[in-house]
């Protein structure tokens, strides 16, 4: 998150500023009694979102920004483009795949309840599943995203990896082994998500657009179709909830506020429990391909950096700080990305 102290005005100035930016500012609550390092921690954290969410062109010229985009791609090159240098460390290795959904497999839509795939994802998704191990890991509720890929022959972890279970039957069947696979670390947190996602839902009421989704083991705050005046207020109201309950932490992915327990548990930890319960924990012969777009899928980037296995991908259109090693523009380039690897892999075992 950027340092702005250079430019923090007075606290009488910035308030000032606040009130006569924030639509209702009286209706959201408490915004402006806050102290003035509470409110210069929310407008870095609004920074954050806005550098995280662009919703804008960027004030430069369109060479300018082609040229940040081209010296960030020689790090971060396209993974279509580099398939055949990726195929090559594939061989002779066992193959799983790791996707996050919204961003990835679907489109950013305003309405989270629509975020559906498109028919030629699915179909390309079916056969990834098909020929390798495959999951989805996502923020949202294990139950909702399975309402929407609807492939029972995959392994689904909701809430960032805190509700994991795999398909009932397994890819290689074994006598007394035909249970299916489950993990929730933090099943303990449940009453406590739940009370504060009835206190989210009234407080949010009066913010326009605003859009609180019960994830189980974690709520999301959407605010795609929030006015970005009011991103401040509703993110400071979010915040001020949370002050009552500390074994709940507070982050941020595109355009929305995540809560989740403090418990030491990500995406990252999902990938390496999920790689352990295949039984590829200590093999050397495993090539895992993490494919996301969001600052959650860094823990599952950085696993794989720091195991020395496989790749991970960052789905974007602009350069972004990572610790994947390649990138894929958009769902489209997803789709196009999974079917090649299903190809390569039905000619390379003709």
């Amino acid at each position: 998150m950027k340092n702005h102290e250079s430019n923090v005005v007075g606290p009488d100035v910035m308030l000032i500023a606040l009130a006569a930016s924030i639509p209702n500012a009286a209706v959201l609550g408490g915004f402006l009694n806050l102290s003035s390092s509470q409110i210069k921690d929310t407008n870095n954290w609004i920074d954050s979102i806005r550098a995280s969410s662009p919703t804008r062109t960027r004030s430069s010229s369109s060479s300018d920004n082609q040229d940040k985009i081209n010296s960030w791609m020689l790090y971060h090159p396209s993974a279509l483009n580099m398939f055949d240098q990726i195929a090559y460390n594939m061989k002779g290795k066992k193959i799983v795949t790791f996707l996050d959904y919204d961003g990835t497999l679907s489109p950013i839509v305003a309405d989270p309840d629509k975020a559906f795939m498109t028919k030629k994802m699915r179909a390309t998704l079916k056969d990834i599943a098909r020929h390798f191990p495959t999951a989805i890991v996502t923020g949202r509720c294990r139950d909702k995203v399975y309402s929407f890929v609807k492939l029972a022959q995959l392994y689904y972890a909701g809430s960032h990896g805190m509700d994991i279970k795999g398909p009932t039957k397994s890819r290689t069947p074994n006598k007394g082994n035909d249970k299916a696979l489950l993990c929730q670390p933090a099943s303990k947190f449940l009453p406590m998500i739940e009370e504060v996602y009835k206190i989210l839902l009234e407080k949010t009421k009066s913010v326009p657009g605003a859009k609180v989704e019960n994830n189980k083991f974690c709520l999301s705050v959407h605010f795609r179709c929030v006015d970005e005046k009011c991103w401040a207020a509703l993110a400071e109201q979010v915040r001020l909830v949370l002050n009552e309950y500390p074994k709940l932490k507070l982050t941020q992915g595109r355009k929305v506020l995540e809560i989740r327990p403090t418990i030491k548990w990500d995406k990252g930890k999902a990938l390496e429990f999920l790689l352990e319960s295949l039984g590829y924990d200590n093999s050397n012969n495993v090539f895992p391909i993490y494919i996301g777009d969001d600052r959650t899928d860094e823990d599952a980037f950085k696993v794989l950096r720091n195991r020395g296995q496989g790749i991970g991908i960052l789905v974007s259109r602009v350069p972004k700080d990572t610790e994947a090693s390649y990138t894929l523009k958009d769902p489209v380039e997803v789709e196009q990305f999974l079917r090649r690897l299903v190809e390569w892999k039905k000619s390379s075992t003709q």
